[in-house]
């Protein structure tokens, strides 16, 4: 038996009860700086008690939370939204809440994360959990899901331009990184880049914090984890970041 043979998949739709234990699945390998995200911190905690109907949730059969997924539905294709936006992420959750507020009908879900508790890694939890959430946003008559993808092993090389990177393939012909590679597999279209999916600014003693690098000198700075560099400027003591994420479309239909 595998560990996903002793695990449980639902939306939170179905499983209410586990919308305030999301934060129990752990995120300690996350980089602290992306934790700045204003509007993720703003949006992001409000999906699972507003969309519950297109968030994932993993217990395993002692009932502990290994596994989470949250997407949001929002229309797409209206109101100037013929492209697929450079803000990514941040950009699909404003969208998502104006949307709901204005009582808009959905035709999208977009992908805001999946997290792995890190003891039931490379156990194909991810692909179960992406899988349940397609299954999900097709349950409510979406035409696709939407995931701006934040790819694992891009921060290996933060120097090379992203659109580079997207290209780069194995002798296979999938995308050498594992994340992309996991979305191609399961039917996604790599359709793009979202140049500045999120965007994270902080005094130097903020970087410093969160990074326990000097910034003490102006211009690029590789900080671990991130996928591309921070752009410092001593003189006007401020550090920003802008993270590019690859936009994969998952057709539904």
């Amino acid at each position: 038996m595998t560990v996903l043979d002793s695990c449980t998949i639902s939306t939170l739709a179905d499983r209410p009860e586990h919308i305030g234990r999301l934060y129990e699945v752990s995120k300690e390998d996350t980089p602290e700086f992306l934790f700045a995200d204003l509007t993720c911190n703003a949006l992001l905690p409000r999906v699972q008690e507003t969309f519950p109907e297109t968030c994932i949730v993993v217990t395993d059969d002692s009932g502990r939370l290994v596994g989470r997924g949250r997407s949001v539905p929002l229309s797409f294709g209206w109101n100037g939204r013929t492209h697929l936006p450079s803000c990514g992420a941040n950009q699909m959750l404003v969208w998502a809440f104006a949307d709901r507020a204005a009582g808009v009908e959905p035709n999208v879900a977009c992908a805001m994360e999946i997290s792995v508790d890190p003891a039931s890694r490379g156990t194909k939890m991810s692909y179960a959990i992406l899988g349940r959430m397609r299954e999900a946003a097709a349950d409510q008559g979406l035409d696709a899901l939407l995931c701006p993808v934040r790819p694992t092993a891009k921060h290996v090389d933060p120097m090379m331009a992203i659109d580079d990177y997207i290209a780069v393939s194995q002798e296979d012909g999938l995308p050498v990184d594992p994340w992309l590679r996991v979305h191609v597999r399961m039917g996604g279209l790599v359709s793009g880049v979202a140049p500045a999916s999120s965007v994270i600014a902080g005094s130097l003693d903020d970087w410093r914090g969160w990074t326990g690098l000097p910034f003490d000198r102006s211009g690029p700075v590789e900080v671990p984890g991130a996928l591309v560099p921070v752009t410092c400027d001593v003189d006007r003591d401020v550090a920003v970041y802008i993270e590019p994420n690859v936009w994969v479309t998952h057709d539904l239909r």
